[in-house]
């Protein structure tokens, strides 16, 4: 296989910096996006004036709002939002060549149906090769170059090397995998966690309580991720344990943010509503949930997360929840 044109699907933040990427490793890169003031800010001034307004882009770029047009790469990077994925790929559906390699880049579960990604993809794209890209990202930097590792999954060993060798470089290091479940899982969950790491933050809890929740979080993955038939190794890695780090430690994760914001007594309904990019967190957290207790996984934290966001629980009665659990073995 040899992508020598990649496609990418969604112009928001992220799809923009993957389209860096491609671009600096010589790729043929063609982008879509709903916006037509992102579509002619990327063609004309080199820019996504929407999502990402002080990153200069590559001239090779080309920005289109044909979903046919951006079907006739050798692979996609499908960046839509984990809840608008499936409408998404199904403007794609009657375009996309059979055999395709479409790599899934965004991080969630699909709030209605409680379902993985690829669960979603091999029903609206089913003679697609599915693939998954995830780990510790901030669109920003990889756009700007800055020193990126993410996990590369699928179980065609051919095309993940394939993939691989397109977008990887020496500022971004794709490693790759076999194990699409995992490498979901991890990005998925570590949006819930981030959001109470937000909360810790905002309501200056201190570090030792943020180290606390990092690591009892990382063992929720664990739980989660194994019961769904994720690798261990996977969760402990770049899509798992490094992208819970990053989103744990920085404001700028949107889900850590929309802690800190609930924190300081905003709705949750009002601060997404004021936002043009996603915190996916906010839409997983009930999907996790309901998943969660189909097979009786004890997940507290992120489960806490879901009585804040979704039942209107008040936060200190979450906190003193937690906090007042029975002591156990670790």
């Amino acid at each position: 296989m040899s992508f020598k044109h990649i496609g990418i699907i969604g112009g928001g933040a992220w799809g923009t910096a993957l389209g860096a990427v491609a671009a600096r490793n010589a790729r043929k890169v063609t982008l879509w996006a709903r916006e037509a003031d992102v579509i002619g800010g990327i063609n004309s001034a080199h820019q996504n004036p929407i999502f990402l307004p002080d990153v200069t882009l590559d001239p090779k770029i080309h920005a289109t709002g044909d979903m046919a047009e951006v079907a006739l790469a050798d692979a996609l990077l499908l960046v839509a939002p984990a809840q608008h994925l499936r409408p998404v790929a199904g403007d794609l559906a009657s375009h996309v060549r059979t055999g395709t390699v479409v790599a899934i880049c965004a991080k969630g579960f699909e709030q209605q149906s409680q379902s993985l990604l690829t669960d979603v993809l091999a029903d609206v794209l089913p003679d697609v090769i599915p693939a998954v890209l995830s780990g510790p990202t901030f669109a920003r930097e990889v756009a700007l170059g800055q020193p990126t590792a993410v996990t590369l999954a699928c179980a065609d060993s051919d095309a993940a090397k394939s993939l691989a060798g397109a977008l990887g470089g020496m500022t971004f290091r794709p490693y790759v995998s076999d194990d699409l479940i995992g490498a979901q899982i991890g990005g998925a969950v570590k949006n819930v966690l981030a959001i109470a790491c937000g909360i810790v933050a905002g309501r200056g809890l201190g570090d030792n309580a943020r180290a606390a929740l990092v690591t009892r979080g990382l063992a929720e993955i664990m739980r989660f991720g194994i019961a769904f038939g994720a690798n261990p190794n996977t969760l402990m890695g770049l899509s798992g344990l490094g992208d819970l780090v990053l989103t744990c430690t920085s404001p700028q994760s949107r889900n850590m943010s929309l802690g800190l914001a609930l924190a300081k007594g905003a709705s949750a309904k009002e601060y997404l509503s004021e936002r043009q990019s996603v915190a996916e967190g906010a839409y997983t957290a009930s999907a996790l949930r309901e998943m969660a207790t189909a097979k009786n996984i004890e997940m507290p934290i992120a489960f806490a997360v879901d009585q804040i966001l979704n039942h209107d629980a008040p936060i200190e009665d979450e906190i003193e929840g937690l906090l007042s659990r029975p002591f156990r073995s670790e």
